[in-house]
């Protein structure tokens, strides 16, 4: 570990909140106001995310009274109180930039029908078709294991029995 990671683990948040590009999501921000601390709600659409460890961000994209308005978040910030998911987007990009430019329908993000992608989709198959696969050589390797174990004791069972009777 170096001298940056050793202060920057601290502070940064032991479950960060997981969430994609093209999601829907809702921010909880603190906010202080003089000396009153409030929580705002920022509903968006997550365009991007940026950077790694602590230093990581995500921006998130919304329309406001017909004006686009984009905020930048760091992941592990105090100040960001929870990150939910909202809607499921399905994308093929890592950054949506190119929403800047569109509005209207053209403007939103397909959601993602039951909230899993085909890839979690064909490993739940796989899982299912190899189980009894993985069952069956689990059971003949502890078979094999056994057998080894019963021969390994059967010389040595000899060998005493031969040494007892000299």
């Amino acid at each position: 570990m170096d001298l940056i990671e050793y202060f920057e683990n601290p502070m940064a948040k032991q479950d960060p909140p997981e969430f994609r590009i093209g999601d829907t999501v809702r921010v909880d921000v603190r906010i202080t106001e003089g000396e009153k601390e409030r929580i705002q709600s920022y509903v968006g659409t997550v365009i991007a995310r940026k950077g790694s460890g602590i230093r990581e961000t995500f921006t998130v994209r919304r329309i406001s009274y017909g004006v686009g308005v984009e905020r930048v978040f760091p992941v592990h910030s105090p100040n960001v109180v929870s990150v939910t998911v909202v809607r499921v987007g399905k994308v093929r990009r890592a950054k949506l930039y190119y929403l800047r430019g569109r509005q209207g329908k053209s403007a939103k993000v397909k959601e993602q029908i039951g909230g899993i992608s085909k890839a979690e989709k064909n490993v739940e198959k796989v899982e299912e078709i190899a189980a009894p696969v993985v069952e069956a050589v689990e059971e003949t390797a502890a078979e094999a294991v056994e057998e080894t174990a019963a021969e390994a004791e059967a010389p040595a069972e000899e060998a005493a029995a031969e040494s007892e009777n000299v």
